[in-house]
């Protein structure tokens, strides 16, 4: 649905022990209640004839960043990294900017000088994507955190290792009605993100083979 700025304060945060940031609330209704896990999923490309094993995490509020950053390592030394931004659209669709080629401890760094806009807005999201094998991991504009693996091991051991159990009939909040919710000031430092990450450049995503 589309972004709106007050949606926090109509809809609560806290489910039992999981905390949604402000980025996105559950529709009226509860369609989904929202909780922590992961689970084990599959991407279909049907165009490409590819079956794409998907890690699929809702991490409570207080410790998605730092989730984030340790699902980040494994990824390698070099990385690509595409911004996804749905400012100045209607919510139904975003951007996708590039930026190719960058140390993934300098793009973190980065990163972590933008971590309240990364947690809290919900028409920005990240994916990163590893240089030389197909592997990519998203925290997108619903603060889920994706990876997209063949090899899915390293990263389930990531999860438990943070204390987030598997549930495989997990339901995350994309599979129900659901609010988005921006300001200005998020739009002003996406903008300050893209420059800093030096992005700007149509994206084209991971090639799987």
């Amino acid at each position: 649905m589309s972004a709106d700025p007050t949606l926090s304060h109509l809809v609560q945060a806290q489910y039992g022990n999981f905390r949604l940031t402000d980025a996105v609330r559950p529709a009226p209704g509860l369609p989904v209640v929202p909780r922590e896990g992961f689970r084990f999923e599959t991407f279909h490309d049907h165009q490409a004839r590819l079956a794409i094993p998907v890690l699929a995490a809702a991490v409570s509020a207080e410790r998605l960043f730092d989730t984030f950053l340790a699902l980040a390592r494994p990824l390698g030394p070099m990385i690509d990294l595409v911004l996804e931004t749905s400012h100045q659209g209607d919510g139904t669709e975003h951007r996708d900017l590039l930026r190719e080629r960058i140390d993934l401890p300098i793009a973190l760094s980065h990163l972590c000088d933008f971590e309240d806009l990364l947690t809290n807005d919900g028409c920005t999201g990240v994916a990163l994507v590893a240089r030389g094998r197909a592997t990519e991991l998203q925290f997108d504009e619903h603060k889920l955190l994706l990876v997209y693996a063949h090899d899915l091991e390293r990263f389930e051991q990531i999860l438990r290792q943070a204390g987030i159990p598997r549930a495989d009939d997990l339901k995350l909040i994309t599979e129900g009605e659901h609010l988005h919710s921006t300001d200005p000031a998020h739009e002003s430092a996406f903008e300050s993100m893209c420059y800093r990450l030096g992005v700007g450049v149509p994206a084209q995503r991971v090639t799987w083979e």
